[in-house]
């Protein structure tokens, strides 16, 4: 399970960069001059770049972590999947993302005990 968690944390640290690159892209394009007259602006645009900075950082962490740290690497995990669905919401684009790092924090908190 711990093998698992790895697996899938890296994968949605990774996919959760893509999310991440692109939602930070759309808003540094609305705040150029003139963009309010092709682009919506975004109203939590701070919290789109803070969760799109953390939540993969921490996902990439909570996978790295899962042989060693199983339940620290859970809770990094979680943390970054609901901070994803909290910023992004969820859809085509953040459905993997959210659903692998949900997926890979329950696993590495159900793999037990640390290693000794």
């Amino acid at each position: 399970m711990r093998i698992a968690a790895l697996v899938l944390g890296i994968i949605a640290g990774l996919w959760g960069m893509l999310v991440g690159f692109f939602g930070w892209g759309y808003i540094a394009l609305t705040e150029l001059d003139g963009a309010e007259q092709y682009l919506d602006q975004v109203a939590n645009a701070d919290v789109i770049k803070v969760a799109g900075l953390l939540a993969p950082i921490l996902a990439i962490a909570g996978g790295a972590m899962a042989l060693s740290k199983p339940r620290l690497a859970g809770i990094f995990l979680l943390v970054s999947a609901g901070g994803m669905f909290y910023a992004f919401g969820f859809h085509f684009w953040t459905m993997f993302a959210i659903s692998m790092a949900a997926v890979a924090g329950l696993l590495a908190l159900a793999s037990g005990n640390e290693q000794g």
